[in-house]
């Protein structure tokens, strides 16, 4: 009667998917696998766990997202935490690892560094992949950092972290040539708040979301990136699909090799380039 009843709750509060958000309180509240709620559909919930829900269903009715109210997303093969520090990893994101290691896919070892890390699931997903691999991760945001920190430890991976701002190259250093570098920067343009779910705008951090000037901050990243990379190092990153061309056209400009890679929905969603 649960499932029922919040499902309805949450479709009158225009909630995004309202029998998954109620399916992940429930099992979250029950401790145990949402798929596991189907095989004890009858069974009665305690007061102590109805107490336990009820504040949980409230958040989630004022469009707080799931994940930070449950306080994890899963990540490709990780489980990543999450709160209002970091942006909740996304599917698309999903497909920019695999399209990185699946472009490196032999036992060769390499050396990569995420910037704008937030809660680190990019280089963490990478290392549970790629052991042998040294990865790292910087980012504006020393709670982000706390957060991807937290996460490399829960998920028994060794990762650096470290405070750099891409808009200021000179923050960020390797001291030694990379074999990759990979960015899923902030590429909402602030006048397109408003398209934006409830979720999204009002909860996620906007330093994560929200880029005023687009070409100033992917000419940063093209700039660390020949600061940074080896001879035949390989950048990867998430972009808004709106600007793909105009991204495409900023590479060639600065004597980069770039092609668009589409995402599962057939949008343009990644670069992947390389100096020339």
């Amino acid at each position: 009667s649960m499932l029922e009843w919040a499902t309805d709750f949450f479709k009158e509060k225009s909630i995004p998917d309202p029998r998954h958000s109620i399916e992940w309180l429930l099992a979250d509240t029950l401790e145990i696998k949402r798929l596991d709620l189907y095989l004890k559909y009858d069974r009665p919930l305690s007061k102590r766990e109805l107490d336990i829900l009820r504040p949980m269903v409230k958040r989630r009715a004022s469009h707080e997202p799931l994940q930070y109210i449950i306080g994890f997303s899963d990540f490709m093969n990780a489980r990543i935490s999450v709160n209002e520090h970091v942006l909740i990893p996304r599917i698309e994101t999903e497909q920019l690892v695999e399209i990185i290691l699946d472009d490196h896919s032999d036992d060769t070892e390499h050396s990569l560094l995420d910037l704008g890390t937030g809660s680190g699931c990019i280089p963490i997903a990478i290392k549970m992949e790629r052991p042998n691999w040294q990865v790292n991760g910087i980012d504006i945001s020393k709670d982000a950092l706390n957060v991807a920190q937290e996460n490399a430890t829960k998920n028994e991976v060794d990762i650096s972290f470290s405070e750099g701002d891409i808009l200021s190259p000179e923050t960020i250093h390797s001291d030694q040539p990379l074999d990759i570098i990979v960015s899923n920067p902030p590429y909402v343009k602030p006048d397109e708040k408003g398209m934006l779910e409830s979720q999204v705008k009002e909860y996620e951090p906007h330093l994560a979301l929200f880029c005023d000037d687009m070409d100033q901050m992917y000419s940063k990243i093209i700039t660390i990136a020949q600061k940074n990379l080896s001879a035949n190092g390989m950048l990867y990153m998430e972009i808004h699909e709106s600007y793909a061309e105009d991204l495409i056209a900023l590479f060639d400009q600065n004597e980069w090799n770039a092609n668009l890679e589409k995402d599962y929905d057939k949008k343009p969603r990644f670069i992947v380039a390389q100096c020339k």
